[in-house]
């Protein structure tokens, strides 16, 4: 598994707080799965956090179904990228999965006011989506450091693969 840091333009150079999550790479006939607000347009590759006395491996598979809709077994956990933004630490890993089954999702008041859903996109289309992450620099750091988390994701699960 490749490890990899992030500083936010906010960076505090200390942290005091972290948060750990999960996000899956779901693949299938040249897509990519991606968890998309259609009220602010942000789309993220499905994923969120970890909960107590939960593993990377059961939260992957928890959130992934509460997102989506979709079952899935991870197979590989192939990065963890640590962000540092403020005086938090942000820890996510990334794990490729496959689909076992579906579900009904169960998607939190907050995401549904976002207007969260699941589409499947062409993998070039989501590359090309979080490679704009340096646009929004000075003006959205959240959405710069989201789109920038999802683009090196996605390098690396491209290196991951050719092995």
């Amino acid at each position: 598994m490749k490890r990899t840091e992030i500083f936010g333009e906010n960076d505090s150079g200390e942290w005091t707080d972290s948060r750990t999550g999960c996000r899956a790479a779901i693949l299938k006939d040249g897509k990519i799965l991606l968890s998309c607000e259609s009220k602010t347009g942000i789309r993220t590759l499905p994923g969120d956090g970890l909960e107590a006395n939960e593993s990377a491996e059961d939260c992957c598979i928890r959130e992934i179904a509460e997102e989506t809709g979709v079952l899935v077994r991870p197979t590989d956990c192939f990065l963890e990228i640590d962000e540092y933004y403020g005086d938090r630490k942000w820890i996510s890993f990334y794990f490729l999965c496959e689909i076992v089954g579906e579900t009904s999702m169960r998607l939190t008041a907050a995401e549904q006011a976002r207007g969260m859903e699941p589409k499947w996109v062409d993998l070039k289309e989501a590359e090309a989506v979080f490679a704009a992450y340096s646009s929004y620099a000075g003006t959205d750091e959240d959405r710069r450091g989201m789109y920038l988390r999802e683009h090196t994701a996605l390098l690396t699960l491209k290196e991951f693969l050719q092995k």
